[in-house]
């Protein structure tokens, strides 16, 4: 008789002993849906509980294993009622107390059995004590905890880390079950060929699994803390080499789509650049030849522009937008925040308005007569240059021709927002559909360890050269406490003709509390500062009077400028040199380097004061103090991923598209390299590739066209 095999893959976590719908929602919640979700759930650390601490021996505040006999189990009414189970060994006795129990739970501790916990130890109304201890019976796990180091996992509400080791035991007998023929099916396969493992890696996968979930007693702990055991790394490489063909996928599937055939128009490029009163730089220059040469194609650009603050990117960016509009198409620019879009707005009507091309405005802010006319001109084509924020996404935008969209400071907008701003590509006039091109900018410079990871389905372009006449920013940090001097610093700068930002920050991630604390600094500098024009910014304000108030400040009608984070991207005034950012402490190496790139665009001195409270966390010094020393962007993002992660480098709405089960990108670096040479390797069949996908992102692959 042949029996059917069912790969883990397939298997529903239901087909476990024990698992019903309530626990299987449970363990949804934590992405587990089949055997083999639960096998690719790793520990989150080990203990050794191996060694049986003698009950004499405990000592409050440590964690232990203990054995004994259950002596009595009675229920105690206090200020909380509680279950007391008191259990002795040959060398003395303590209490096990749990304020939450059932009477099938009470029921458990039978007089005279014997009992295995682990908890920590802790004083209590009758001596030593262990509150809702693991309980086990030494029959149930003797004959593993005697060999192996005790998994912890991550878990959710409702699930044990006795009920999840339980359903684990189960799934790795499941394993060790799988035939070798098992290989070719979709499940636990092994789908990377020996060869093209590197030398320390060349385990099965299976093997590295059970080794995992079960490491002997001899394990070296801090190895696997670290995540660097061949273990670990083994499936942090297939982890990584599936994140990367996903998105070597979706360039190929993005490519596969028609863009229109964009060429550059002489006359049009050679009026621009008469109005311009300086070159450009040589870093621009390449890079504005890299997207013509794209935007030549009849498959969509995808190309990601990485530019330090100041280094010109909006300038290229209009430059490509020539190059649609001089081709008769249109062109769409999203900016993250209003104040963002209306600078926008003013460079490109700066540019373009002399070359009679039409710019128009769409933020959530528009409304009634004024949106309509907007909607009519960019509708009919008046329009070809079309600035906004996540408004540009609404329904009632309907474009007569986009073909290129440029998304500043991609990662604050998700990759569903790109997929419906992309959508918009439709030309009923021209009886086609095309897919624009797209030009991604951010001036946050990403790793090259990040870019390998996470854009591997972008080109890339670096602008790696500042405009002449631009002087480094000097920064200091400097101690709250010295507040009155730094005021005093602002007093003397204004007096020499210069303009200054006082930034505020706060912990808590809400626009009316920011506001607020701006508000109060503001009226406190403006009581300090008698003799300066103190003006206030922040999110809450309607759009209209940021735009005032940032306009005022551009034209020289205010000295210091009291803002929230909202101006950490766009806003351009060469003669304010000097910033002040409160609490720089709470905000990523990244972040701060972004407001601080708001001086120094001038040709004057510039200076930075970070002005933080103490006391200051080790981590929070070592950001400052990578601020201070360096100016390099890139430098400064190196940093920031090796201090927080990929995700707030990124940013929040991103972070789930790259967030890994085991891999790290910065401990994981030098496998990156290898994971782009398996993915180049012809002997990584097309069902390999897909099954790797599948087992590691299943669900949460990136959108196939974004």
């Amino acid at each position: 008789m042949t029996t059917t095999l069912i790969p883990l893959e397939a298997m529903p976590i239901s087909a476990l002993k024990g698992v019903g719908a309530k626990l299987a929602a449970t363990l949804a919640r934590l992405q587990i849906a089949s055997v083999q979700d639960l096998l690719f759930h790793l520990p989150a650390r080990y203990q050794d509980r191996t060694r049986v601490m003698p009950l004499k021996a405990l000592r409050p505040g440590t964690d232990a294993v203990i054995e004994g006999e259950v002596c009595a189990a009675d229920v105690v009414l206090g200020r909380r009622r509680s279950l007391v189970v008191r259990l002795r060994d040959n060398s003395g006795t303590v209490s096990l107390r749990f304020f939450h129990f059932t009477a099938a739970q009470k029921a458990r501790f039978i007089p005279g059995s014997s009992l295995r916990c682990y908890g920590e130890a802790r004083r209590g109304a009758t001596g030593i004590e262990f509150f809702h201890p693991e309980i086990e019976t030494p029959d149930e796990t003797a004959s593993v905890t005697a060999k192996v180091l005790t998994p912890i996992y991550p878990l959710t509400e409702g699930l044990s880390q006795n009920r999840l080791r339980g359903l684990m035991l189960q799934a790795l007998a499941l394993l060790d079950g799988m035939p070798e023929e098992a290989a070719d099916e979709p499940g636990l396969g092994e789908y990377l060929p020996e060869s093209l493992l590197p030398g320390a890696l060349r385990l099965p996968l299976a093997q590295a699994l059970k080794y995992l979930h079960q490491p002997p007693v001899s394990a070296d702990m801090e190895q696997l803390a670290q995540g660097r055991h061949p273990a670990q790394q083994r499936l942090a490489l297939e982890e990584l080499l599936a994140h990367h063909l996903s998105l070597l996928q979706l360039r190929h599937s993005s490519r596969a789509v028609a863009a229109p055939v964009l060429q550059e128009k002489p006359s049009l490029e050679q009026a621009f650049a008469a109005r311009l009163a300086f070159s450009l730089t040589a870093a621009q220059q390449r890079v504005c030849a890299e997207i013509a040469a794209d935007l030549r194609q009849p498959r969509p650009m995808m190309r990601l522009l990485q530019g330090d603050v100041g280094a010109g990117k909006t300038l290229v960016a209009a430059r490509a937008a020539l190059v649609a509009i001089g081709s008769g198409y249109q062109v769409a620019v999203m900016a993250p925040t209003e104040i963002l879009a209306e600078q926008h707005r003013i460079n490109f009507c700066d540019w373009l308005q002399p070359l009679e091309i039409g710019v128009a405005c769409v933020t959530g802010n528009l409304k009634g007569s004024a949106r309509r006319e907007q909607l009519e001109r960019i509708a009919a084509g008046q329009a070809q240059l079309i600035v906004g924020t996540h408004a540009l996404f609404q329904e009632g935008v309907v474009f007569q021709g986009l073909a290129l969209v440029i998304i500043d400071e991609q990662h604050r907008f998700g990759v569903r927002q790109r997929l419906q701003l992309r959508d918009k590509g439709a030309d009923e006039d021209r009886h086609c559909y095309h897919q624009p091109h797209q030009l991604i900018m951010t001036a946050t410079p990403i790793p090259r360890t990040l870019a390998m990871s996470a854009f591997a389905d972008l080109d890339c372009s670096v602008l790696d050269e500042l405009p002449p006449g631009r002087q480094p920013i000097s920064t200091v940090v400097i101690d709250s406490e010295r507040r009155a001097e730094v005021i005093e610093r602002v007093q003397k700068a204004v007096a020499e003709g210069r303009q200054a930002y006082w930034v505020c920050t706060l912990i808590e991630e809400s626009e009316t509390l920011q506001a607020q604390a701006a508000e109060t600094t503001a009226t406190e500098l403006t009581a300090a500062l008698v003799d300066l024009r103190v003006a206030l910014v922040h999110g809450r304000m309607k759009a209209e009077e940021k735009a005032l108030v940032m306009q005022a400040f551009k034209l020289g009608e205010i000295d210091l400028l009291v803002a929230t984070i909202v101006i950490e991207v766009g806003v351009d005034v060469p003669n304010a040199s000097l910033m002040i950012i409160e609490n720089p402490e709470r905000l990523g190496l990244a972040q701060l380097h972004q407001l601080r790139g708001r001086v120094g665009r001038g040709t004057k001195a510039s200076y930075c004061v970070l002005l933080y409270s103490s006391p200051l966390s080790a981590s929070g010094r070592a950001r400052l103090q990578a601020l201070r020393h360096h100016n390099d962007g890139f430098a400064i993002a190196e940093e920031d991923l090796r201090l927080r992660g990929p995700g707030e480098i990124l940013g929040t709405r991103q972070t789930g598209e790259i967030q890994h089960r085991i891999a790290d990108l910065q401990r994981d670096a030098p496998l990156l390299p290898k994971v782009q040479k398996i993915a180049a390797s012809a002997q990584l069949t097309a069902a390999a590739r897909e099954a790797i996908v599948r087992r590691w992102l299943q669900n949460n692959a990136r959108f196939a066209n974004a």
